[in-house]
């Protein structure tokens, strides 16, 4: 076995985005296979039938194919920041969800033969009620940032990113402050390193650069 857990990842996934972000912050070093969804890799689907990424798979054979247990495996190990202590489950719950519902009948309404407009509108009521939050304290958590905000913010991201004009004009000022701040972090742009799609015989990546 590698003396390296193994990810694999696709680098515009938000659940591969939440998994990388905990492990970056737990310190946790990975060998990392970008995978191309239109082509996943036999070792992909071997490791995890359901080839959906993230999967995660330790020294010792062990898999760990949902992106929330990856963040919690990682930062039980090593948390410096803390992350876990500003856990709001209902909130990610809420996002993994209901928003995540709307999100993919807004974002691909063909896809689900759905009014992109109505969920649009289902999906901003359930973003009001994190700008609630966000108007009296910095992060979902709390002053810093932690596991909340990695889980959710990914989400958030790809429903600002669907229509930006029209995200940018609607009355949730601290949402999208807060959204602008993990844009331009340096933890964001550490897990957004483009990669090649890893193809049997490549010579091993590893995550962090």
């Amino acid at each position: 076995m590698s003396d390296k857990p193994l990810l694999y990842s696709f680098r515009r996934c938000p659940y591969a985005m939440r998994a990388r972000l905990a492990l970056l912050a737990s310190g946790t070093v990975c060998e990392i296979r970008e995978v191309k969804l239109a082509a996943k890799p036999d070792e992909l689907i071997a490791e995890s039938p359901k080839a959906t990424v993230p999967v995660l798979v330790q020294n010792d054979g062990t898999v760990i194919d949902q992106s929330l247990l990856i963040m919690h495996w990682a930062l039980t190990r090593r948390d410096p920041g803390k992350w876990l202590e500003c856990e709001d489950t209902a909130l990610i719950a809420t996002n993994d969800g209901p928003f995540k519902h709307h999100l993919d009948r807004y974002k691909y309404p063909n896809r689900h033969d759905s009014n992109p407009q109505e969920h649009r509108a289902a999906g901003l009521e359930l973003l009001t009620v994190l700008d609630s939050k966000l108007a009296s304290q910095a992060n979902l958590g709390g002053a810093a940032m932690g596991i909340t905000d990695a889980a959710i913010f990914p989400f958030v991201r790809q429903f600002a990113n669907t229509d930006r004009a029209w995200f940018d004009s609607q009355p949730v000022p601290a949402l999208q402050a807060w959204l602008e701040r993990h844009l331009a972090s340096d933890l964001f742009a550490a897990i957004m390193v483009r990669l090649k799609p890893w193809q049997d015989g490549d010579e091993p990546i590893t995550f962090p650069a």
